[in-house]
């Protein structure tokens, strides 16, 4: 099981929910009407400051730096005040709430988590539809009435703490889950006893970027942690030195082993993962947001846990080295080392040395996204054009079987241990909402475990895949999904949403946003350009750095196609993207403002030239670059959305969207960004911010804040384009 392994993860700028795989359809009729909010808005002050920076002999401004401080008065006030414009806007759009209503009839069904076992016991997540946090279910058989494990809809009366991560104990007796609160990246994790509901009195605080990981005895597990923020410091300080421990059952935080550190690498964070038998712990050592990584072993004694020697497998950082699953001796690892596209190597833990290492299942023409070892068989997960094939292997790499799945389109799964003779898949695409499926590992067959009980019917949508050519010559794929019979005439409303970063692929999934949009008669278009991990390690440096361009001149060339090939025109063209994808929004709308009808960037990286000065920012420098280095601030320079606002052109209607307890991409981003559009001369169209409190970057978003901001993005987009619903 990789889930401890692979939570690091979580400190990239993941996507958040824009093509979450969850929605239904209602019916609505549309007519084209005149947009509201014509007359000039007239925005709050915003106080400019002479602060100047001096980059390598540059000086640049940063006249809005007072914004940073998220505990300031006058912040909370701008933010007050930006907020009052922001909802006098959108409460007069008209169409507002009754997109509100559609996207909450469709959100309103019963949706399911992917299912594990631990022991004798199943886990699953379920939502019985608009509860405000899913709820953790468990059962002894998948036949039986599932009991809670835990509803984190009890821990406040908001819905804003959420279940974060959950980790069983090898029986299933205990499980380690943590929270987070009001959408923060930092956790509190807790130990339930499964056999008579009750939490125990440990508590970890100071979690973030793990999961937890028990030694097969049951009597505790691994977690890292860094040391607790200066006061005041909690949501924008920069997280350095994190820690990995052991936690033992029954005792407190304070007597935690601490397993391993670097006080040398203050960048250096910690993932683990126990293998099956408990004959060793696998350490996971990542190293900034990139896919290159450490990794080594330490050995446990007959399951149980013993301060021993840490051993070495690799530190040199040139490559991704991820644990995919174990048997006795032999550690299978997922590597791109000379395999941009990815590989399978089996390491004989007694000759550990990379000149033993073994291939077992080689480098293909399509890119290895994920791998595991389950039912005593090898599986890998590819991408090929962004869609998603599987094949299974013996643990020698013998090719088995390739799994037989409903569609073209999206996969994900295939988790378990090597003892394991079941895993569980998720299977979606734009059109299809999540198929949850158990797999045999031994004969092969799948059989339906779960399918959305919805009104959307699939019949009356359609997906293509068609390929665009970049300003360079290179081609990549997008999705375009709309209602059957669509006219193409250049008229139709459209989003093109991106992300373009941190080796993060964008497969074809079915999302409420989408849906819903669709069925407002819109084209919902997702574009799988460079910077992802749809083709594998090449195709996410040609993204990253010096060749960011790239990102955004694949983007740009997607919105031409569109207008080329007639599914929309530049007045009814809007783009979309989070994260990442919000810097890309803010990038591209600069640069090319004439090719939008209007621009929706969320919780995005938009200054450029401080984004690794807070949190976790430090670790997409290798990604983005620094200014700290004098050739990447002039490459950064170029696209910072904060720093290249252009005065005297015509900006389309914009919609920026934060949190005020983001603490991954913290908010000054955004704030800084909109003050500086809003002092810009970019023409009449609205530029404003919507500011969620009580929420962060994005995951954990309790379901009623998840469809008012959604619901107000369709409807600002809808209001820009003179759609009306009635």
């Amino acid at each position: 099981m990789l889930s401890s392994t692979l939570s690091f993860r979580s400190a990239k700028l993941f996507s958040f929910a824009s093509v979450s795989a969850i929605s239904a359809i209602g019916a609505v009729s549309l007519v084209v009407g005149l947009a509201v909010n014509a007359e000039p808005i007239k925005y709050p002050e915003t106080r400019k400051t002479d602060q100047v920076d001096t980059y390598h002999g540059t000086k640049v401004a940063d006249p809005y730096r007072w914004l940073e401080d998220d505990n300031s008065s006058e912040t909370k006030a701008w933010v007050k005040a930006q907020n009052q414009v922001t909802d006098k806007f959108l409460n007069a759009i008209p169409q507002r709430e009754a997109i509100k209503k559609l996207y909450t009839d469709l959100y309103n069904f019963e949706k399911f988590g992917t299912p594990s076992k631990e022991g004798k016991r199943y886990f699953w997540a379920r939502n019985d539809g608009l509860q405000q946090q899913s709820v953790l279910y468990t059962a002894l058989s998948l036949n039986e009435v599932a009991q809670v494990a835990i509803d984190p809809n009890t821990l406040s009366k908001d819905g804003t703490v959420a279940l974060s991560g959950t980790a069983p104990s090898r029986d299933g007796r205990y499980l380690a889950y943590g929270t987070a609160g009001a959408g923060s990246d930092w956790q509190q994790w807790q130990v339930r006893d499964l056999t008579t509901g009750k939490d125990l009195a440990d508590k970890i605080k100071w979690v973030k970027f793990s999961s937890a990981d028990w030694t097969p005895d049951g009597k505790g597990f691994f977690y890292s942690r860094y040391d607790a923020p200066k006061e005041g410091a909690a949501l924008t300080g920069s997280n350095f030195f994190q820690k990995l421990y052991y936690h033992r059952l029954g005792e407190a935080q304070a007597k935690d082993v601490l397993v391993y550190e670097n006080k040398s690498e203050k960048e250096w964070g910690f993932g683990t993962t126990v293998s099956d038998d408990g004959k060793f712990v696998s350490i996971f050592v990542w190293k900034g947001s990139g896919n290159k990584n450490g990794l080594l072993v330490m050995p446990l004694k007959n399951g149980s846990f013993t301060k021993a020697k840490v051993k070495t497998i690799t530190l040199d950082f040139d490559a991704e080295y991820t644990p995919i699953g174990s048997h006795g001796n032999t550690l299978w690892i997922k590597t791109d080392k000379d395999a941009p596209r990815g590989k399978v190597m089996a390491i004989d833990l007694n000759k550990p040395e990379r000149a033993h290492w073994k291939m077992i299942v080689a480098e293909a023409a399509d890119t290895l996204t994920g791998a595991g070892a389950v039912g005593g068989k090898l599986f890998a997960e590819y991408l090929r054009d962004a869609v998603t094939n599987v094949k299974v292997y013996a643990p020698d790499g013998k090719f088995v079987r390739e799994v037989k799945l409903p569609g073209v389109g999206t996969a994900s799964g295939f988790g378990g241990r090597f003892s394991n003779n079941e895993t569980f898949f998720t299977y979606t695409s734009l059109t299809t909402p999540g198929e949850i499926y158990r797999y045999d590992v031994a004969s092969g067959n799948a059989t339906l475990f779960k399918r959305p009980n919805t009104i959307f019917n699939p019949d009356e949508f359609e997906t293509k895949q068609a390929f665009v050519t970049s300003r360079d010559g290179t081609q990549f794929p997008i999705f375009i999904a709309h209602q059957k019979g669509l006219k193409l005439d250049g008229t139709n409303p459209t989003i093109l949403y991106g992300y373009g970063g941190f080796n993060v692929s964008i497969t074809p999934a079915y999302g409420v946003t989408a849906a819903t949009w669709m069925k407002m008669g819109g084209v919902y278009v997702t574009a799988s350009i460079r910077g992802g991990g749809e083709y594998g390690t090449a195709w996410h440096q040609a993204g990253t750095k010096f060749k960011k361009q790239n990102v955004f001149d694949d983007f740009i060339a997607a919105g031409e196609w569109l207008v080329a090939n007639k599914y929309t025109q530049p007045a009814k063209l809007a783009i979309n993207g989070g994260s990442n994808g919000g810097l890309l929004i803010g990038a591209v709308v600069n640069m090319r403002p004439d090719l939008f009808g209007a621009a929706v960037p969320q919780v995005g990286v938009m200054d450029m030239l401080r984004f690794h000065k807070f949190t976790i920012g430090w670790a997409w420098v290798s990604d983005y670059g620094s200014s700290d280095n004098a050739e990447e601030f002039s490459a950064i320079l170029k696209y910072s959305p904060l720093h290249t606002i252009q005065s005297g052109k015509k900006y389309p209607p914009i919609l920026v969207t934060t949190a005020d307890h983001d603490d991954r991409v913290v908010p000054a981003h955004s704030f800084k960004y909109a003050a500086t559009l809003q002092a810009a001369d970019t023409g009449d169209a609205p530029k404003l911010i919507r500011i969620e409190t009580s929420a962060g970057h994005g995951a954990g978003t309790p379901t009623s804040k998840l469809i008012q901001e959604r619901s107000d993005m369709l409807a600002f987009i809808a209001n820009a384009f003179g759609m009306a619903v009635k």
